[in-house]
């Protein structure tokens, strides 16, 4: 079968290559993927793993193979899954425990995002407890995680301000439930009840200065690669305020993941959570699109089409 493969080159650059098909255990599926969701983290690992690694973690799927220990769905099933690696393929293996069954309406292209960036933005909002009539601030508003954050704390009765580099990256912020945008952070008026910060650096200091006495501060990303100086002082006025590192591989137990997954698929076949695709292309243009997550020309997620 075609999978798409690491370069190995130090870059950020994958190649279709032919693969041995893979070798489900009885408590996998074997399901033929129809598309797949790209990362930011993936592209970190891209530059970093050797020649021939098979990337890839949020994928729409049809089973062409039931878990031969009779968990999961029946073959023809339209899932959404979440294979640990390798999911950038024609076909992969995935545990039960990490697929969740998807409406006819709900396309293939918007269940790819759900994965990784729905989850983070679902277990991290929860770290904030009942949200209605709290403030929350979401840094990194533009991306994957940050769309879904947004349109999520809103839908639970929150009153939301997005951050974002500038204007063309705010783009359907509003639409989807944020009451306010903003481009610099000296601009932002505390307190606020949760913060969810992607960015790290100057922005995980500025949060600090703006977190509620009580509040929680969910640190999920440094996106900014620079370090943030913080002293027990920027503390004073926020009295009890909590800092979380927030791991979406670690923040449960594994059979929960598939219960998350069907939670966001049911929020997109009811019509309350939109996926916010920004790049659509043949998985032939892989390159491309990575480029242009890299490159921050993605408003929300990219998602690549298996032909």
């Amino acid at each position: 079968m075609n999978a798409l493969v690491n370069k190995g080159d130090g870059g950020i650059s994958v190649e279709l290559s032919e693969v041995p098909e893979p070798s489900p255990s009885p408590k996998e599926a074997l399901v033929e993927v129809r598309a797949v969701a790209v990362n930011r983290g993936e592209l970190r690992l891209l530059r970093a793993r050797p020649s021939g690694w098979q990337p890839g973690q949020d994928v729409a799927v049809v089973v062409i193979e039931q878990a031969s220990d009779g968990s999961g769905p029946p073959v023809g099933m339209r899932v959404v899954a979440w294979p640990e690696q390798a999911g950038w393929a024609e076909k992969v293996a995935v545990p039960t425990t990490h697929l969740a069954h998807l409406a006819d309406h709900v396309t293939f292209p918007e269940a790819a995002t759900l994965p990784i960036a729905g989850m983070t933005a679902l277990r991290a909002l929860r770290l904030g407890g009942h949200l209605a009539g709290k403030r929350v601030l979401v840094t990194g508003a533009a991306g994957g995680v940050g769309r879904f954050a947004v349109e999520m704390a809103a839908g639970a009765g929150a009153t939301v301000t997005g951050v974002v580099a500038d204007e063309a990256r705010a783009i359907g912020l509003k639409e989807i439930g944020a009451r306010a945008v903003t481009y610099e952070l000296d601009d932002l008026e505390g307190p606020f009840d949760l913060i969810l910060d992607a960015a790290g650096g100057r922005s995980f200091e500025t949060a600090i200065r703006l977190i509620a006495p009580g509040g929680d501060i969910v640190v999920y990303g440094n996106s900014s690669d620079t370090p943030a100086q913080v002293s027990f002082s920027d503390f004073r006025g926020h009295a009890l305020a909590r800092i979380t590192a927030f791991f979406v591989y670690e923040s449960g137990a594994p059979p929960t993941f598939g219960e998350d997954l069907q939670t966001l698929a049911d929020m997109v076949a009811g019509g309350d959570l939109h996926p916010q695709i920004g790049l659509e292309v043949p998985w032939a243009e892989a390159n491309s699109a990575f480029e242009a997550l890299a490159n921050r020309k993605v408003n929300g997620k990219a998602v690549l089409l298996i032909e």
